[in-house]
């Protein structure tokens, strides 16, 4: 299997730059997984293909301002940092740039002094370690100083913070959004929750392989980075509930669906847990976990293109792209999403 056998063409324009005014007018296509059949909707119809009894999973990762930029104290040269995961108090993982002016020691300072950090480690591929240095609450610091960690395909400018946020967005730790809960509005979750289908949450702090694209050939080879995940016990019940009586679990994008995959692959079941997940899922994997998933489109040769593949198929998906480019949808981040159901 190789990683050319998922391109598909996608011309740039088609890569949404902002997010709509209207979190749930975006567009849906739904596909059939089991026969490839197509419809056209928007995600405020996502209610007509949504059954009582079915649980609707949602990762409630909270994004981090986590993109600085700072000068060199000795140099007074720009440095820009994103900061990937918590090592332990203080100190994190990042990704800086310009990375070879970063050495052991280093200081760079954020907001004439407001926030400092001390490079305390060197790691492969741009990766420091820095210890961060400050007076007063670290988070709401970030929040003052901090960006929004945007991909690097998007160009524009946000204005609104909130907008690369989830509506229930609650635990602080992510690199970058878990894309597909982007549609869902207040509203909206309240008429689900109305229909009789519940909604539970999971944690998966999305780390740094969504900025790393596969570089093998061979699909195989390809090593997934981890991130750290959370289910509490009542949502594992819920789940375990839905399972016995044969009622749809529906996962809300592809890091939702790693961690339900990963827990059922561990346990057989679900269960009250935490821990690391490197879960690489690719055509032939056999799902255990989830029965349908929405998710936004995906980068071409990507792992997430692979893992909607492994569940649809791959010439069902890849398809579906070519349709969803003839037909203008948007992609990625800001873009418009798939129902595989």
């Amino acid at each position: 299997m190789r990683t050319d056998d998922f391109d598909y063409y996608l011309p740039e324009e088609l890569i949404a730059q902002t997010p709509l005014q209207k979190r749930d007018s975006s567009k849906m296509l739904v596909l059939n997984k089991e026969n490839g059949e197509i419809e056209h909707k928007h995600f405020n119809d996502v209610l007509d293909y949504l059954e009582e009894g079915d649980v609707l999973v949602l990762n409630d990762t909270k994004v981090i301002p986590a993109r600085l930029l700072g000068v060199k104290e000795e140099t007074n040269a720009v440095i820009e940092i994103l900061m990937l995961k918590e090592e332990n108090e203080n100190v994190w993982e990042c990704l800086s740039k310009p990375a070879k002016r970063i050495k052991i020691g280093t200081i760079v300072d954020f907001g004439n002094g407001k926030l400092k950090a001390e490079c305390v480690g060197i790691g492969e591929e741009g990766i420091r370690k820095f210890k961060f240095i400050y007076t007063g609450i670290f988070y709401e610091i970030l929040d003052e100083l901090g960006e929004m960690p945007l991909p690097p395909y998007i160009h524009e400018k946000l204005n609104q913070k909130d907008r690369y946020q989830t509506v229930y967005a609650k635990n602080i730790g992510s690199a970058a959004a878990p894309t597909a809960g982007l549609h869902f509005t207040l509203e909206l979750l309240d008429k689900i929750k109305e229909k009789n289908i519940k909604i539970e949450y999971v944690t998966l702090h999305v780390g740094l392989g969504t900025f790393r694209p596969v570089s093998v050939e061979n699909v195989k080879e390809h090593k997934m980075h981890s991130e750290f995940y959370v289910m509490s016990e009542e949502t594992a019940n819920v789940l375990n509930e839905a399972k016995k009586n044969n009622n749809r679990i529906i996962s809300i994008g592809t890091t939702s669906t790693r961690t339900l995959e990963t827990i059922m692959n561990l346990y057989g079941e679900f269960k009250e847990c935490s821990g690391w997940t490197d879960i690489f899922i690719y055509p032939g994997y056999e799902f255990k976990a989830i029965d349908a998933l929405i998710t936004n489109f995906h980068l071409p040769k990507s792992t997430l293109v692979m893992l909607v593949s492994a569940l649809a198929g791959k010439e069902n998906i890849l398809n579906a792209y070519k349709v969803a480019v003839d037909e203008k949808y948007r992609f990625f981040s800001f873009g418009d999403c798939m129902f595989i159901k």
